[in-house]
């Protein structure tokens, strides 16, 4: 068995069970289709999927991780109500704020 094999033989389990020891459902967003872009980007530049597929995985998770965390904030921006001089709106004609 060449060493390439062997070393590829003892890496792949490795990896994945790395990467099933540490996965739950919050953890695994992005994850996928950042691991399947990865794979065939390594796949096409060198026949490197593995790694590809563990950066992609990588990079997915921070992605959507971020994407998550500016919905929350966009989310919490809707729900705080926004006063007329905080806004930069004009008070409404005849209302208390108008008066002042």
């Amino acid at each position: 068995m060449p060493c390439r094999t062997m070393l590829q033989a003892l890496v792949v389990p490795v990896v994945a069970l790395a990467i099933l020891a540490n996965a739950n459902q919050a953890e695994a967003r992005g994850c996928i289709k950042g691991a399947a872009v990865g794979a065939v980007a390594g796949h096409v530049a060198g026949h490197h999927a593995l790694i590809g597929a563990v950066t992609g995985c990588a990079v997915g998770h921070h992605l959507a991780k971020k994407e998550e965390q500016r919905q929350r904030q966009l989310r919490q921006q809707q729900a705080q109500p926004q006063s007329p001089q905080n806004s930069g709106q004009r008070p409404a004609p005849g209302s208390a704020a108008a008066a002042v």
